[in-house]
């Protein structure tokens, strides 16, 4: 079977991963599915690692995602709370979900958000282990970097080829651009307050 023109679709209601306590699932773009979605998927002979386009049909955001397990409640998907912010979600939202297949990258041209990233001693390197722990990338996301108890926000300005890539074992040419201000709210990592102490002092510089 052609994975580039297999179709398979689906609608759940969205939840942080702090509902089920996989705060680790922060650090990165994978998802919790439910097993509903596994058994479908088992018939096909599809592209493993599984990647998925995800859409906020109220606000139109899409970006795409990773799975880590199917044990999540039917009917409901667990993200990371920073990628809901991507997508302009909030709990209990409904979000699309679409199978994708996703070229692997060539390249990535990221922005900081703030000029303290590139204080990091070796921010490539600190970049590259970061994204080991992501299956894929979407062009304008912005993505949250956990370094040494502190947030970094990441845009994603540009990527190549088209608009969405995996970088599942994929040689990636990483450039930077001009961070966006200088400065981020002070804020450490906690696990509390369904992960929004996680991210809300930082949201403020998304927009």
């Amino acid at each position: 079977m052609d994975n580039t023109t297999f179709s398979f679709s689906f609608e759940l209601k969205c939840y942080p991963v702090s509902f089920i306590e996989k705060y680790e699932l922060e650090n990165g773009d994978k998802i919790i599915l439910p097993p509903s979605i596994l058994e479908s998927l088992m018939a096909e002979e599809i592209e493993w690692p599984l990647m998925f386009q995800m859409k906020n049909d109220t606000s139109g955001r899409v970006s795409h995602c990773g799975v880590l397990e199917f044990i999540a409640d039917e009917g409901c998907a667990y993200l990371p709370y920073w990628m809901m912010q991507n997508l302009a979600a909030t709990e209990g939202d409904k979000i699309s979900f679409k199978y994708k297949h996703l070229d692997k990258g060539t390249f990535v041209r990221i922005q900081p958000q703030t000029f303290d990233f590139l204080d990091i001693t070796n921010t490539k390197a600190v970049l590259e282990l970061k994204l080991r722990s992501f299956t894929c990338l979407s062009k304008s996301d912005s993505i949250a970097i956990n370094y040494n108890n502190k947030i970094y926000w990441l845009n994603v300005v540009e990527v190549k080829p088209g608009n969405a890539i995996s970088i599942v074992e994929a040689d990636v040419n990483v450039d930077f651009i001009a961070p966006l201000m200088p400065e981020t709210p002070k804020k450490t990592m906690t696990d509390d307050d369904n992960g929004k102490n996680f991210l809300d002092t930082e949201s403020s510089t998304q927009n």
